[in-house]
């Protein structure tokens, strides 16, 4: 039996985003492939400093840590993570401070240079703390609680968001995305084959895998991996599902109430992840990346960023290209968004174009 959706009964959330984002046929790259016809979800437009994912699970982290009683926001990333910098343009809009851990040093910055995102960061007001990267990779947990017991002693009650907002909170965001979806879908009379994404902390790719089963869109959710190998992202995916559902599984109750399918266990057997096209590491773009970051700008006007929509996406075509998406009519690419991360690789850019 179908899924009462409209009977689920939502958390709070902060409207930050500018939503719905649109649907977009790519007909001019679709015809170069010469294999399904691509669509592109633009939550690139969801914002000007707050585009992407990033904004949609804020949404609901944010007011979470709001309703807590919480003042300061903590959260970690890259040097130009897009939620960090997504966190702390949000934390000036509301006037809560942001404390920022970083997985690099200012030598790493494009020799000190403040750029892309990182500029960003500090252009809003964040508190920027930045750590090599094998001391924040060992000691993360830790030097996040110690920053939110610095500013406990300080009588300020601090809430850690983790990498990429990508938790059983966070999940809702795409979680909601699906239900945005659903609205593209009847308006474009479109029965998607396949839903991609990139995927790096994991959490868009778990509300999207959740929100798919819900919302019945009859297709699978594949997420191109950007770091770490299909293992972790089984691992971290099935852990955000499991505690979304301990969380609010109760907020289902109604929604559920006239079926007895079991759409959380459904979503965890529904997790699939391509990892063949990580290249070099995370926040590592190749010279085939930023071709294909090229090719989509000229042809549709639709820019990409390097670190994970720009790796997704040349993912696709080459899988598209290889003929392995040969029985689907229509994919779906949910662009997450990340432009400011371009800058950074400027220099790399201008000669490839040249």
């Amino acid at each position: 039996m179908t899924i009462k959706t409209d009977l689920i009964d939502w958390p709070a959330k902060l409207d930050l985003a500018l939503l719905p984002t649109p649907l977009q046929r790519l007909d001019r790259l679709s015809a170069k492939l010469g294999g399904p016809t691509i669509w592109i979800k633009r939550d690139d437009l969801s914002g000007s400093l707050l585009s992407g994912n990033k904004v949609r699970k804020l949404e609901f982290t944010v007011a979470h840590a709001k309703a807590e009683g919480s003042e300061v926001l903590i959260t970690c990333g890259g040097l130009q993570s897009n939620h960090c910098r997504a966190t702390a343009v949000v934390g000036a809009q509301l006037g809560m401070p942001v404390h920022l851990v970083l997985r690099g040093t200012l030598d790493e910055a494009n020799n000190a240079e403040l750029d892309g995102n990182l500029l960003l960061d500090h252009l809003a007001g964040a508190k920027v703390d930045y750590y090599a990267r094998e001391d924040y990779q060992k000691n993360l947990k830790n030097i996040l609680d110690r920053v939110k017991e610095d500013y406990r002693l300080n009588v300020q009650k601090a809430h850690i968001i983790p990498t990429g907002a990508s938790d059983g909170i966070g999940l809702w965001g795409y979680v909601a995305a699906c239900k945005e979806l659903a609205e593209n879908f009847r308006s474009n009379q479109l029965s998607p084959d396949l839903i991609v994404t990139a995927t790096g902390s994991g959490g868009t790719q778990a509300g999207l895998t959740l929100g798919a089963k819900l919302y019945d869109f009859g297709c699978e959710v594949l997420g191109f991996a950007v770091c770490d190998d299909n293992a972790y992202f089984k691992r971290k995916v099935t852990a955000d599902i499991t505690e979304f559902k301990v969380r609010y599984s109760h907020r289902f109750n109604d929604a559920l109430a006239s079926t007895d399918q079991d759409v959380f266990a459904e979503a965890l057997m529904a997790i699939h992840t391509n990892d063949h096209y990580i290249g070099d590491g995370y926040a590592i773009a190749s010279d085939d990346v930023l071709e294909s970051i090229i090719m989509l700008s000229r042809l549709e006007g639709i820019v990409l960023d390097p670190v994970y929509t720009g790796k997704a996406f040349h993912g696709l075509i080459q899988e598209i290209q290889q003929g392995r998406f040969d029985h689907l009519k229509n994919i779906v690419f949910v662009h997450t968004g990340g432009g400011f991360g371009l800058f950074p690789y400027k220099d790399r850019l201008q000669k490839l174009m040249t």
